[in-house]
């Protein structure tokens, strides 16, 4: 099967969350979506998009996709791509599907002049590891992801004059 790699359109916002979920639920994660179709057509498809997204298709059907979005390196003084999501159902794996899509988000960061492409993967997923090394990349080691979300977001990013 070839799978055809397009950009999303805003008719597609379901199917993606519907990928997404399928994507948290491999990740053991489903509990943490909050989003909906309006939020992604929103994110993806509003005023001031946040964020890009294709689709890899197999007879029409929408079987994997990437979410990605830009971000910017002071020390190379131009922005970088930042990977959020890549994600292929199982029944279409090792077909070469994940590889297309990376491949074209790749081309993306190249076209659009970005210094480096990067994303997270969690510890536990070997398959994607073993995947990323396969492209050539190299695991971040001296790095730690930290991040404030919620309550704690909201508490931090209070303004000082309430």
């Amino acid at each position: 099967m070839r799978a055809m790699i397009r950009p999303a359109i805003p008719d597609d916002c379901g199917t993606i969350l519907s990928l997404i979920r399928e994507l948290a639920v491999y990740e053991k994660m489903l509990d943490e979506v909050v989003a909906t179709p309006e939020m992604i057509r929103d994110s993806l498809f509003g005023d001031r998009p946040g964020a890009e997204c294709l689709l890899a298709e197999v007879e029409n059907k929408s079987v994997g996709f990437a979410l990605y979005f830009f971000n910017y390196s002071t020390f190379l003084g131009r922005r970088g791509l930042y990977l959020e999501d890549l994600f292929v159902q199982p029944g279409f794996r090792k077909q070469g599907i994940g590889k297309a899509l990376f491949k074209k988000v790749a081309e993306v960061a190249v076209e659009r002049n970005c210094g480096r492409m990067e994303w997270s993967v969690l510890d536990w997923n070997e398959p994607s590891i073993e995947f990323y090394k396969s492209m050539g990349a190299v695991a971040m080691e001296e790095w730690t992801v930290y991040r404030l979300a919620g309550a704690t977001l909201k508490a931090v990013g209070k303004s000082n004059s309430d």
